[in-house]
């Protein structure tokens, strides 16, 4: 049995090209091949990506859902330490120098700095990023990393991760711990508080005779039991 490579194996590397318009019998005469009118028929036709003929096409039939961080995604033009070799030692090496060399295309975007690659020579890097190899090799040669303002270049600190902390448990109070707070003399049964003779028990307040027990408010006989008033015998007797 033979397989597929080995029948291939004598066909010529390249096919002809296609003869169109060479006569009905072909098979692609008259129309070359392109069908009946239409914009697809046209020379130089262009149809955008997605178009699906005038109905509404897959990518809005769809629901959009999530979120993209696509807008939001830092960009960089990326440089690696091998290429920086053909700068010499003390140079300044910038985005200006980048560009110039051909290691980046433009100035639109920050460039940084990867650590492929060996590096031994003592430069000044100024760059908007660092991967941390990279930042340690151009330290140990001698020379600076610095970022866009031209200050030392510093990784930001790590974040705290949130350690969530364990719930506090209430004690409750027993029975044995609140007995010796409701005997105390001096909070809940001193004298002066509950059983005081001058609040509770005090003559002059509840028992005194002028307020409760007076005869000049509740047994006057000139209010109560007067002939004048109750007994007249000019008033009942007629």
């Amino acid at each position: 049995m033979s397989m597929i490579h080995e029948i291939t194996a004598g066909a010529p590397r390249n096919k002809l090209p296609k003869r169109k318009g060479r006569g009905e019998s072909s098979g692609h005469g008259k129309t070359s091949g392109k069908g009946n009118k239409g914009a697809k028929a046209r020379v130089g036709k262009y149809i955008k990506r997605g178009h699906e003929g005038g109905q509404t096409p897959i990518f809005r039939r769809f629901p959009k859902r999530g979120f993209s961080n696509f807008d939001f995604e830092r960009r960089f033009h990326i440089v690696n330490l091998a290429d920086l070799a053909e700068f010499d030692d003390g140079a300044t090496v910038d985005a200006t120098a980048l560009k110039e060399a051909g290691l980046v295309p433009d100035l639109k975007l920050p460039v940084k700095i990867l650590g492929e690659g060996d590096f031994n020579k003592k430069l000044t890097v100024v760059a908007g990023w660092y991967s941390k190899s990279a930042h340690q090799k151009i330290t140990s040669a001698g020379g600076t990393a610095q970022n866009l303002k031209g200050e030392t270049f510093e990784f930001p600190k790590p974040k705290k991760k949130f350690v969530p902390r364990e719930p506090v448990k209430k004690v409750r109070k027993t029975e044995e711990s609140e007995a010796p707070a409701e005997g105390g003399d001096a909070k809940q049964g001193g004298e002066a508080k509950q059983g005081g003779e001058a609040k509770q028990g005090g003559e002059a307040k509840q028992g005194g005779e002028a307020k409760q027990g007076g005869a000049g408010k509740s047994g006057g006989a000139a209010k109560a039991g007067g002939e004048a008033k109750e007994g007249g015998e000019a008033k009942a007797a007629e």
